[in-house]
């Protein structure tokens, strides 16, 4: 059973969010669509803030597994970390709920940009961390502190995924191709 179905209450959220974007969301209309009590949702999730930092983990979150599901067999870890990032960046700037975001309620993404990475930044940072580290140990990426590393690229990632709704098709596949070759460029070991 996939985890969007085991949870009716952030399947509710999701619906929720889409239709009337964040600021209008609210715990009674999630409870309502998810045919549960106000209570209920509180029992899981303190507060609609909460709720929707869950709701948020787990699309972006379902992004994130896809993109590593997907990359094919490279020759090494650093071409597998380029892939997936490649694919992560093309799946989140087209996920129909970021987008919704972008176009209804851009401000309350801001804190994405300019204060501490939430639960999803971290996940990303830490699969990053870790493709790093294996791609240093068979040479295919470059020296360097893997943290440092992966919180150059979540971020340099993050500024074109934020950018997305300001972008085109056109545009949103050349930012993505063009953040490839930043990777690939970034990444590699000196030769």
């Amino acid at each position: 059973m996939s985890q969007r179905l085991a949870d009716p209450i952030l399947e509710a959220a999701h619906g929720t969010v889409i239709d009337f974007g964040l600021r209008r969301t609210t715990v009674s209309e999630v409870a309502r669509r998810a045919g549960v009590s106000r209570m209920t949702v509180y029992r899981r999730y303190p507060d609609g803030a909460a709720l929707i930092r869950a709701l948020m983990a787990r699309e972006f979150g379902a992004v994130l597994t896809r993109a590593l599901d997907e990359v094919g067999e490279c020759a090494s870890a650093g071409e597998r970390l380029v892939e997936a990032v490649t694919r992560m960046l093309e799946l989140l700037i087209e996920h129909p709920l970021l987008l919704r975001l972008l176009a209804v309620d851009p401000e309350l993404l801001l804190p994405y940009v300019t204060g501490s990475p939430g639960r999803f930044q971290h996940n990303a940072r830490a699969t990053l961390r870790a493709a790093i580290a294996a791609g240093q140990v068979d040479g295919s990426v470059r020296a360097g502190d893997p943290v440092l590393l992966a919180a150059t690229v979540e971020t340099a990632g993050r500024g074109l995924v934020l950018a997305a709704g300001s972008l085109d098709d056109d545009q949103r596949s050349a930012g993505v191709a063009e953040l490839r070759r930043m990777l690939e460029g970034y990444l590699r070991c000196p030769v």
